[in-house]
């Protein structure tokens, strides 16, 4: 499903250059929800330096600026420049200065290493497909007494919303059915945690959250397949394709008086000696 990493690396900015035009729609509030909590989880101190990858449209790279105050600095890279210059109009209105956004590939930063006290990536790491070599390199970011955040989607994530879109999918494309799901790979506390360790991070603390995000209407739904990585799906379909499979699952959800969705995450979290 993966491929190599240079063709991972094309699906996951070709379908978060598309999903720009949706991903920050009012229904798709998860994003800034779990980067403001990942950041919260650690406690950053005024003046710190912090390293946000597959930052997107800056949910976890905007509260972490806010946090380290102008005396600090955040880093924020990502595959997407669509998402990124999102991000730059978001920081520019919140008055954040010590903020910038720039393109990068987190196997391949072009950094020296040990510069920053917090190291972040949520629902990033599994679009690489050697999900430990990018663990390694995110930890060879952070220095002596930093910390090393990763957040991932846990198991059910959308559901039942989600077995709608890929049955609707399946129908018209069979070929395409759960043809880019990646964030499927690392959904279990105890996978991360074994990545943790072979990566050789130390001491790591993962945690599992249950949560949800409404559907005030059947509509909602389809902003949030247009704004997360279901768009890489949509976007190899033709209109009428489109069409049926947002019918289809706009008929899935009001028969079964479908409210909310699935919003499931993994917090996982080291310290480096």
């Amino acid at each position: 499903m993966m491929g190599t990493p240079e063709d991972a690396k094309r699906k996951a900015s070709a379908t978060y250059n598309a999903a720009a035009d949706s991903y920050d729609h009012p229904v798709n509030s998860f994003w800034e929800r779990y980067g403001s909590r990942t950041v919260g989880r650690l406690r950053l101190r005024p003046g710190a330096r912090v390293l946000d990858a597959c930052c997107g449209s800056g949910a976890s790279a905007l509260p972490a600026a806010e946090a380290v105050g102008p005396e600090g600095s955040v880093l924020g890279v990502d595959l997407a420049e669509s998402l990124l210059e999102l991000a730059r109009v978001k920081a520019r209105a919140r008055g954040l200065a010590n903020v910038e956004f720039r393109p990068g590939d987190i196997l391949d930063l072009g950094l020296p290493g040990g510069e920053f006290d917090a190291v972040v990536c949520v629902f990033g790491i599994f679009f690489v497909p050697d999900i430990e070599a990018a663990i390694r390199e995110l930890w060879r970011q952070v220095r002596p007494g930093g910390q090393l955040a990763i957040t991932t989607w846990g198991s059910r994530f959308l559901e039942p919303a989600s077995t709608a879109f890929w049955d609707a999918v399946r129908a018209v494309s069979p070929a395409l059915y759960k043809g880019f799901n990646p964030w499927d790979r690392v959904s279990e506390p105890q996978t991360l945690q074994a990545l943790f360790s072979s990566a050789g991070v130390e001491s790591s603390t993962v945690i599992a959250e249950s949560g949800s995000q409404p559907l005030a209407a059947p509509e909602d739904w389809w902003p949030m397949v247009l704004g997360t990585g279901y768009r890489g799906t949509i976007e190899r379909l033709d209109a009428p394709a489109r069409d049926r499979v947002r019918a289809d699952c706009r008929r899935f959800i009001e028969s079964n008086q479908v409210r909310s969705v699935e919003t499931n995450v993994v917090y996982a979290a080291a310290t480096r000696a």
